[in-house]
This record gives C-alpha cells, sequence and structure tokens, in this order.
C-alpha cells in the first residue's frame, strides 16, 4: 500500500536527488534535502484538507489529481510562479525573467522579496476565508468545543466570515503595508498593493469555493434520485445527465485543491529563497517536497485517516488560520520558515492526540469504531 501511494515520490526523489548532484554537486544535493523537507513541513496541514475533499472523488479523479495536478502543483507553482511573479513586477518578459533567474541571482531574488506583500495578502485571504468557513459552520464533532460551539452560533450570520476577511484584511492594509520593507531597506506604502490583492485573493475563493460547493450539493441531490434515473434511462434509452454533473462538481472541486494548494505554497516558494537563490535547484527541491504532499493525501483517503482521526480536519484548519495571519504579518516583518512549519506540526500532532485519545475512551466505554461515530464530541 504504502509503495503504491508514494511510488511515485520515491522514484521523483531518486531523480531529484542524482539531477541536484549533477547539476550543483554535493552542496546542490543538500540544498535540494532541506527543501524538499522544508515544503513537506510546511505543507503537511495542506494533505490534510486536501483529504478532505479528495474522499468525496472518485478513482478517476484521484489520478487526475497525482497526474495533472502534479504537474501544475510543481512546474506551475514551484517553477513557473516565481518567474511570473519577477516578470510582472518587474515589467519584464517572462524569457528576461528566466534569464535573470540564471545570471543574475541576486537580483532575481530581490524582485520576488518586493512582490511579498502582493502573494501574502493574496494567499492570506484565501487561507483566512477557508478557516473562517470552517470554524463557523456548526458541525456535529467538534474538538475544541468551548471554542467551537458558540463561534457555529455566529456562523449563522450572512456573510459573517467575509465581513471579517474585509475587517481583516483594510487593518493589514493601514498598518503593516504602510511600513513594508524594500530593497536598500527602504519604507514604501503598499496599502493599495496588498488591498488589491488581498481583494483578488478573497474574491478567488468566493468564486472557486463557491461553484464547487454549487455542483457538490447539486450531486448530493441528485444522488438520491440516481436509481430512479438509471431505470428510467434504461427504459426510454436516453442518457442519464448524473455522471455529467459528477463530473461537473468533481472539475471545480479539481480546480478548487489546485487554488489551495498554490495559496499553501506561496510561503514554500518565499521561504525557499532564505536556503537559495538557483531557481533550478528551488524547483527540485519544492518539487520533490510537493511530491510527497500530493502522494500524502491520497494515502489519508485510502485508510480513511479522517474517519478514525476525527480531530485531524480540525487540526489542519487551524494550522491554516496560523498560516493566514503568519502570511499577512510577514507583509513587514520576517518570521522564520521554522515557526511557520512548526505552528502547523504542534497544531496537527495536537488534533491527532486528542482523536487517539477520544478513540480510546470510545473503546473503555464499549463504543463502536471511530469511523462509525457520529457524536458532539467535546474534544480537549
Amino acid at each position: 500500500m504504502v509503495l503504491k501511494t508514494f511510488g511515485w515520490s520515491f522514484a521523483v526523489t531518486a531523480l531529484g536527488l542524482v539531477a541536484a548532484v549533477l547539476y550543483g554537486g554535493w552542496t546542490g544535493f543538500g540544498i535540494v534535502a532541506i527543501l524538499s523537507i522544508l515544503e513537506i513541513s510546511l505543507s503537511f496541514d495542506n494533505a490534510v484538507v486536501n483529504a478532505g475533499i479528495l474522499k468525496k472523488m472518485n478513482a478517476f479523479w484521484q489520478k487526475i489529481f497525482l497526474t495533472i495536478g502534479v504537474l501544475i502543483a510543481v512546474f506551475g507553482m514551484r517553477l513557473v510562479f516565481p518567474v511570473v511573479i519577477v516578470a510582472v513586477s518587474a515589467k519584464i518578459g517572462p524569457i528576461e525573467a528566466v534569464d535573470l533567474a540564471m545570471t543574475d541571482k541576486d537580483m532575481y531574488k530581490q524582485l520576488v522579496t518586493d512582490a511579498h506583500p502582493s502573494i501574502a495578502a493574496f494567499g492570506g485571504m484565501f487561507l483566512l476565508m477557508i478557516f473562517l468557513d470552517f470554524i463557523f459552520e456548526d458541525r456535529d464533532i467538534k474538538w475544541l468545543a468551548w471554542l467551537e460551539r458558540p463561534l457555529a452560533k455566529l456562523g449563522k450570520v450572512d456573510m459573517l466570515s467575509v465581513c471579517i476577511a474585509l475587517i481583516v484584511l483594510l487593518i493589514t492594509s493601514m498598518t503593516f503595508a504602510v511600513n513594508a520593507h524594500q530593497h536598500g531597506g527602504a519604507h514604501v506604502n503598499k496599502a493599495e498593493t496588498v488591498l488589491i490583492s488581498g481583494i483578488a485573493g478573497l474574491i478567488t475563493y468566493l468564486i472557486v469555493g463557491g461553484l464547487s460547493s454549487f455542483f457538490e450539493n447539486k450531486l448530493e441531490e441528485d444522488e438520491e434520485r440516481e436509481h430512479e434515473a438509471e431505470e428510467e434511462a434504461k427504459r426510454t434509452g436516453k442518457k442519464n445527465t448524473g455522471m455529467a454533473l459528477a463530473g461537473k462538481a468533481a472539475f471545480f472541486m479539481f480546480l478548487y485543491l489546485e487554488v489551495l494548494d498554490a495559496s499553501f505554497s506561496f510561503d514554500g516558494v518565499i521561504g525557499a529563497f532564505a536556503v537559495t537563490n538557483d531557481i533550478v535547484l528551488m524547483a527540485l527541491g519544492l518539487g520533490i517536497g510537493a511530491m510527497y504532499v500530493r502522494s500524502l493525501t491520497v494515502y489519508l483517503v485510502r485508510q480513511g485517516t479522517l474517519d478514525d482521526y476525527v480531530y485531524l480536519e480540525h487540526g489542519a484548519h487551524y494550522a491554516i488560520g496560523a498560516l493566514a495571519v503568519i502570511l499577512l504579518v510577514t507583509i513587514q516583518y520576517e518570521i522564520h520558515e521554522v515557526i511557520t512549519g512548526g505552528v502547523g506540526v504542534l497544531l496537527i500532532a495536537w488534533s491527532f492526540w486528542s482523536s487517539v485519545r477520544r478513540n480510546k475512551r470510545i473503546e473503555a466505554e464499549g463504543g463502536s469504531k471511530p469511523s462509525e461515530q457520529n457524536e458532539v464530541a467535546s474534544g480537549v
């Protein structure tokens, strides 16, 4: 099972490390290994959240996620994205940006750093909306019940998460962005840039997440009538439209996953510049890490881990909320990647430990398997 799920990740790791040695010697090998570990630690919460979405898809779309999705994640976000940032911020062509990345790595790094406020605002707002929509939803299983119960009651207010997100963005643009650092130690007012980028992140979430939820709800409604529709199709010879709708639902959930992965990768791409300015080594290291995140996502789905350890999804969403805040704070203040990754790992480890305690308590009381439970749990 492990080899089947992580086989491609192992293969990519071997090829990537060999390529690193050929390109940059043993120094390149070390850099790629460090970047791979960095990406995995920063994106573990991404895998947990992805698994919660991916488990709703069939085997076909899971394969699409591991093939086309990987190409988008590895080549799109870890290789093309930094080049696009430089091309847009420096107002140069893509070819010139690639040439700059290969010939003047210090300038390339600085251009990406200067674009950080807009990147952080976009990614921060997208992730913040995911977190807010999660904590304001009234769900059966609660982890931190003392916090989640009152928040679920507040969540009945229409558009509350959007209002809070906009307030956070406004405060961010009026405080952190005004004194954002730029090259040479100068301070510049990037409030307008942060505001526009943050609104773009919010709009992206509302469009992609909204379409995904719409088609998912439509799919659930149609599944209740699936048997009748199939019988009618057999009698009339007409094509059943249920599968077409399922395709739309899966497509938009896939699109949502890719935008989510892009938002998670922002901190990894920016953090990678603290390790190296070499775009080739960066792509190799982050690409290997992205493969493991993808494989881990599928592993969690196939093993039913989220059903057995019910608080993992909660911990991952709290980690998303922490990452959103960290991204917004980094508009002005530099936060080390160890802190960013450590907060996420700590929250997920805590939720896992809470899940294990819950399972032991249920077994001691003679209850059914955790995956069969649908109770209101108070958590710890």
